[in-house]
């Protein structure tokens, strides 16, 4: 059921939902973040009466995002959710690292009302724009009665900001939630949930230093057939205080490259390790050496590296 009342804040920060190519039948090679919010909103008629306010934060391609960016939006955010008006907020982001732009303000907010993020796959001026649906869909999941923490809303799917993964580089329907599914759906407007809203202890803008450039380099590497220890030790001349290895399998990794992250390990760089696999966690093991992420994808994990080398996070 959707409140009558409740404004929606709408913050812009580009993406493909924002893009334009010159052919409306390209949908590959477009411009990212070339459409302004107001004209985002007014593609959708169904919200020419809604409650709104909106705000342009920020024009970029989300394979450009930042943390300073980042930090940007959780500040605006919690200005907006702790007006009494304000039912919730929606942001319109890039696919690209829609799934880490979740995640960080999940663990650092943990809102009683609902950030929903929403994109697209099709630039604004395809034929087969998606945007618009998503964006309506955003909308009315952020009036919804109920909805709390961050969340996604893409393709009628609703999903938690602790699961979602990009899954595909093209279809619309690109994004999954790995083992835990979807929270729910929107279906003509209203909400089917399946499941709760995420949750946690909120780690507060506070305890983040405002200077990006301060905080801790954490950087991902890959067990592959052949890998070596070339880039851990790369990783440890340029200065790495964390480092997150997305393993084969069940977090195994090759020979070489766990020698070089036992060596980084012991001299103090904190190691992470994941899979690559699509979906599953790694489960720990009596001779495991490096310790788990459990089922944090190796994006998430990097995040969450970094929280816990900054202080604001407690080691899992």
């Amino acid at each position: 059921m959707q409140s009558s009342a409740g404004k929606v804040v709408v913050l812009a920060t580009g993406g493909t939902i924002a893009g334009a190519a010159a052919n409306p039948l390209d949908n590959v090679g477009y411009r990212a973040g070339q459409v302004g919010v107001a004209q985002l909103v007014a593609a959708v008629p169904a919200l020419a009466d809604a409650p709104l306010e909106t705000e342009q934060l920020a024009q970029v391609d989300s394979k450009d995002m930042e943390p300073a960016l980042w930090l940007a939006l959780a500040r605006r955010c919690t200005f907006h959710l702790a007006r009494a008006e304000v039912a919730g907020v929606v942001i319109t982001h890039g696919t690209d690292t829609l799934e880490e732009t979740a995640y960080f303000l999940q663990r650092v907010l943990a809102p009683g009302k609902p950030i929903v993020l929403t994109a697209a796959m099709r630039p604004a001026s395809s034929l087969q724009a998606d945007g618009p649906q998503n964006l309506l869909d955003a909308v009315t999941l952020a009036r919804t009665p109920g909805v709390r923490g961050v969340v996604a809303v893409l393709a009628g799917q609703v999903r938690s900001a602790l699961d979602l993964r990009k899954l595909h580089s093209y279809r619309i329907d690109a994004f999954g939630s790995g083992d835990a599914g979807a929270l729910g759906q929107i279906e003509e407007g209203v909400l089917k949930r399946r499941r709760d809203w995420p949750a946690g202890d909120p780690i507060g803008l506070e305890r983040l230093p405002e200077d990006t450039a301060r905080w801790p380099m954490v950087e991902i590497v890959t067990s592959h057939a052949g890998a070596s220890g070339t880039l851990v030790r790369a990783a440890l001349a340029a200065g790495v205080q964390g480092l997150v290895v997305a393993g084969t399998g069940n977090g195994t990794l090759h020979h070489a490259l766990q020698a070089a992250l036992l060596e980084a390990q012991a001299a103090g760089i904190k190691v992470l390790r994941c899979t690559r696999c699509l979906a599953g966690p790694v489960l720990p093991r009596p001779d495991d050496r490096l310790p788990s992420a459990g089922s944090l994808t190796p994006v998430q994990a990097r995040i969450e590296l970094q929280l816990q080398l900054l202080g604001a996070a407690p080691a899992g």
